[in-house]
């Protein structure tokens, strides 16, 4: 009796010795996340990105959060949101990210407002290491023609940035120094936008088509896009999936899908849409309002 018992656990040895195995395999690890913020923050205000990286430390266990700070200190920082020309912000962060050894398998990318468009700026010019998933909260992909409800900690950055806008958004001195002039897109002045956004109209391949540009954003797994349902401060909200107003005034919107960027297929989001990746989400709420149910729910899920 006992040599059969033996027999049949020498047998069965193999099978337990893989079961075993997988046991004490350890757990695949989330990719990593890159998080930016958006104008007049910074990246570690415990109000804000500071309380999203704590968030999604406590939920994804074992997760490395990188969130970007422009700049030597959280001033800087803040004030590079408004006055640090965007290319240049781009480049830096391009940088930070092929120097992080956490990242060189890959990560997630997560923007919130105009840190959305820029992490778009990041996965379209710096493929290495590779950005598995963006997602953009409240980011403006199309531009903004207007800041109704501009934040910050001076109300007087604001009325500047306003009248300057008003005064020569296109001009290069403008252009160069006061990062919303770089995606602000005049409906009334779509020649003008076109030739002189240093920013937003070369990533929006508004002069002409860099395939390379192409290739790196269709390379993305997903492409979240997260708009505020009651947004008072970006105008307009449809640029936070993409569309915009109709060319000519600045009262008729449309959608990313009536766009010639989208039919024309100038950045493969047609190709990307009808391959599922991309994804329109929206939230009720003012602009960058959201509960963190919402957030477990919705946005985690793209992280895990």
């Amino acid at each position: 009796m006992w040599s059969v018992k033996m027999a049949a656990l020498r047998a069965a040895m193999p099978v337990l010795l893989l079961l075993l195995g997988l046991c004490l395999e350890p757990a695949a690890t989330a990719a990593p996340l890159v998080i930016w913020h958006g104008m007049g923050d910074s990246c570690c205000n415990p109000m804000s990105m500071g309380y999203v990286q704590k968030m999604v430390e406590k939920k994804i266990p074992g997760i490395y959060v990188l969130s970007l700070k422009i700049g030597s200190n959280l001033i800087q920082d803040m004030e590079n949101s408004f006055f640090m020309n965007v290319n240049d912000q781009v480049r830096e962060v391009c940088s930070q990210l092929a120097a992080d050894p956490h990242l060189k398998g890959g990560y997630n990318a997560m923007g919130f407002s105009q840190g959305g468009q820029f992490l778009r700026a990041v996965a379209q010019r710096c493929p290495s290491p590779p950005m598995l998933n963006l997602i953009s909260i409240g980011g403006q992909h199309q531009g903004v023609y207007g800041f109704p409800r501009c934040p910050g900690e001076s109300s007087h950055i604001c009325d500047w940035i306003r009248k300057t806008l008003d005064l020569g958004a296109y001009t290069q001195a403008v252009q160069e120094h006061l990062v919303q002039a770089e995606y602000w897109h005049d409906p009334l002045k779509e020649e003008d936008y076109r030739k002189n956004s240093i920013f937003l109209a070369d990533i929006n391949q508004e002069r002409g088509i860099n395939e390379t540009y192409k290739k790196n954003l269709m390379a993305l797994k997903k492409f979240v896009m997260v708009k505020f349902l009651n947004d008072t401060m970006v105008d307009p909200p449809a640029s936070e999936w993409f569309g915009f107003y109709r060319s000519g005034q600045a009262k008729e919107t449309v959608p990313l899908q009536e766009t010639s960027l989208y039919k024309e297929d100038r950045l493969g989001l047609q190709e990307m849409d009808k391959a599922g990746k991309l994804v329109f989400l929206g939230v009720k709420g003012d602009h960058l309002h959201f509960s963190e149910e919402w957030f477990d729910t919705t946005i985690l899920p793209f992280l895990q």
